[in-house]
């Protein structure tokens, strides 16, 4: 069968732009796969470096005020958690989770060496790295390698996103990145590529184009599973129409079917607040306030609560002082949050950042975002997090 450059084009467009397919995927159809209890991670990513002091606010602390005249937000303005720290005006859900304990924050998590470069330090959070080695497959990715080798029921990952990050990428096997099921389903049914597919011998793995091919007809199934899947309890809850909204809508409704996906990975950005800081993080916080309420209120009504750990993470925090452009400039140490129904820890689990203990006016990290990695793995998804992270790390108690 021939075919122009053009459609050869819209064919690895879907086959390999679009997601990257586990080659286990095939076997899951027609199978339900989720067990009660099963637990479940959504990584939300905050990408560009959230300002970290203007999230989680040490209201009480005159060093703070100080550094931002003009940026600072007042304690009368501040959500308040203690008498010393406060959030965001515009996180009011996330203060509500904090309230019914159900949200447990993590102060001054970074890692030694630090990066200020938003590829780098980024490629650093993704693959679990020290800052000074280079590594090709994600921490997510190497996860799926290490469940996915010789049992029958491998896990999986999805993340909300037409280009797979480098945290899902594994040596062997890769995660899933797919934004609308629906659309997915659609694409991969055009008759286009239905008739490529009818019209093409078995491919042998001799040649790239039969590779595309080969990764076409996997697309084509697993399109098919996905959509479906995602179609068998559909959440009727209520969701912002943004676009954070309709990822984790999507992700609830998954959860709440038969698939069999262990990881979701979903991104809001972009926080580079160099400038206008103010209106930036007041717009992104108020997208990604109301997307966890409705999506954590749903969990709850559907049983599932329990079962789900959500932490947020950014790739660097900001500089203390305030720039001259109403904002702030890449910095080091931020902070995380951890929601789910099955924390131990609650509330601030550690200090605020001590601003009076500064590296060249940057905060300095307490905890190793790579000891959170570890016991999230080990904890949550019982794995082995020494054998998927490449080195021992501490386990810590908020799980």
């Amino acid at each position: 069968m021939l075919f122009k450059r053009k459609e050869f084009i819209q064919l690895g467009s879907l086959a390999t732009a679009s997601l990257m397919l586990p080659k286990f995927l095939k076997a899951f159809e027609g199978k339900a796969m989720v067990p009660p209890g099963n637990k479940v991670v959504v990584v939300l990513q905050l990408s560009g470096g959230n300002d970290g002091l203007n999230t989680v606010i040490p209201i009480g602390n005159d060093l703070y005020h100080k550094a931002r005249p003009r940026l600072g937000i007042e304690k009368s303005k501040a959500l308040s958690l203690t008498g010393e720290a406060g959030l965001h005006p515009a996180l009011t859900g996330m203060k509500e989770l904090y309230d019914d304990g159900s949200l447990a924050i993590l102060n001054s998590v970074g890692y030694p060496n630090p990066d200020r470069s938003h590829f780098r330090s980024m490629d650093i959070w993704q693959t679990a790295s020290q800052s000074n080695e280079y590594w090709n497959a994600g921490w997510i990715g190497r996860y799926l390698d290490a469940q996915c080798q010789g049992c029958d029921k491998p896990t999986q990952a999805i993340e909300m996103d037409d280009i797979l990050s480098l945290s899902m990428k594994g040596e062997h096997v890769k995660g899933i990145a797919v934004k609308d099921p629906r659309r997915l389903y659609g694409t991969a049914n055009e008759k286009f590529f239905r008739d490529v597919m009818k019209h093409h011998p078995e491919a042998n793995g001799e040649q790239p184009v039969d590779y595309l091919y080969k990764t076409m007809a996997e697309t084509l199934s697993s399109a098919d599973y996905i959509f479906k899947q995602s179609r068998l309890h559909p959440t009727s809850a209520q969701y912002p129409a943004t676009e954070l909204g309709t990822s984790m809508k999507t992700i609830a409704s998954l959860i709440f079917s038969d698939i069999n996906t262990k990881v979701y990975y979903v991104s809001l950005g972009s926080f580079d607040t160099h400038t206008n800081q103010d209106m930036q993080q007041q717009r992104l916080f108020t997208e990604l306030s109301s997307a966890i309420r409705a999506f954590t209120k749903d969990l709850k009504a559907n049983g599932r609560f329990d079962d789900v750990l959500l932490f947020t993470f950014s790739e660097f925090g900001r500089r203390v002082s305030q720039n001259a452009s109403g904002g702030t400039d890449h910095g080091t140490a931020n902070n995380m949050f951890l929601v789910s129904g099955g924390l131990k820890k609650k509330g601030l689990i550690n200090p605020l950042p001590d601003l009076s203990d500064l590296n060249e006016g940057d905060l300095k990290h307490k905890v190793d975002f790579k000891d959170v990695y570890a016991t999230v793995l080990n904890k949550w998804l019982n794995a082995d997090a020494t054998k998927i992270l490449g080195r021992e790390y501490g386990y810590m108690d908020f799980i």
